[in-house]
C-alpha cells in the first residue's frame, strides 16, 4: 500500500469517527428533549384536567358547607372526583420525568394523594350528616366537610404550583429550549 493511500484511510477512519460521536451526541440531545417535552405537555394536560375536576366538586361542597345543598346530592360526584384522583394520581406516578423535576412530580403524587383524603373527609362528612339527629351529628359534620373542604382547596392550590414548577424544570432539561435561550 501507498503512503498516500494510508494517510486517506487514516483520515477517513477520523472523519468516520467524527461522525459518528456527533450522530450520537445529537441522538442523546433529541432524546433528553424528546423526555423533557413529553413530561412538559402531559404535566400540562393532567394539571388542567384535575382543576377541572376538582374545581367542579369543590363548587358543590362549598354548597354543603354553606348549607345551600343536601349532602346527599353530591354522593355521586364525591364518588366520581375520588376515583379520578386515583386515577390522576396513577397516571402522575407514570409520567417520565427528567432528573431535575423528579421532585415535583412527586409532590403532585402527594397533593393528589392529598385531595383523595379530602374527598373522604368530605364524604365522611355527608354520611354522618344522614345519620342521627341534625343537632347529635351537626357538629362533627360540618368540621368534616369544612376540613375536606379546605384541604381540597390547599391540595388543588399545591397541584398548580407544584405543575408549573415540573413545566419550568422541564424545560430547563430540554437541550433545544436551551439552544433557543442562548441564541434569542
Amino acid at each position: 500500500m501507498e503512503t498516500a493511500q494510508v494517510v486517506a484511510l487514516v483520515a477517513f477512519l477520523f472523519v468516520a469517527i467524527g461522525v459518528a460521536l456527533g450522530a450520537r451526541r445529537t441522538g442523546s440531545i433529541l432524546s433528553r428533549t424528546r423526555e423533557a417535552e413529553g413530561f412538559r405537555g402531559g404535566v400540562a394536560d393532567l394539571a388542567r384536567r384535575v382543576e377541572t375536576s376538582l374545581g367542579d366538586v369543590s363548587v358543590l361542597i362549598d354548597g354543603v358547607r354553606r348549607r345551600d345543598t343536601e349532602p346527599e346530592t353530591i354522593r355521586a360526584s364525591l364518588t366520581a372526583a375520588s376515583d379520578a384522583v386515583e386515577r390522576y394520581a396513577e397516571e402522575a406516578r407514570g409520567l417520565a420525568a427528567p432528573r431535575i423535576a423528579v421532585p415535583h412530580r412527586d409532590a403532585i403524587v402527594y397533593e393528589l394523594e392529598r385531595a383523595g383524603r379530602a374527598l373522604e373527609l368530605v364524604t365522611h362528612g355527608c354520611i354522618l350528616y344522614g345519620t342521627g339527629r341534625r343537632l347529635e351529628r351537626g357538629t362533627e359534620a360540618d368540621t368534616a366537610v369544612k376540613r375536606g373542604y379546605l384541604n381540597l382547596i390547599h391540595a388543588r392550590e399545591s397541584i398548580a404550583e407544584q405543575a408549573k414548577l415540573a413545566i419550568e424544570r422541564a424545560e430547563d432539561a430540554s437541550p433545544v429550549r436551551r439552544i433557543q435561550r442562548r441564541g434569542v
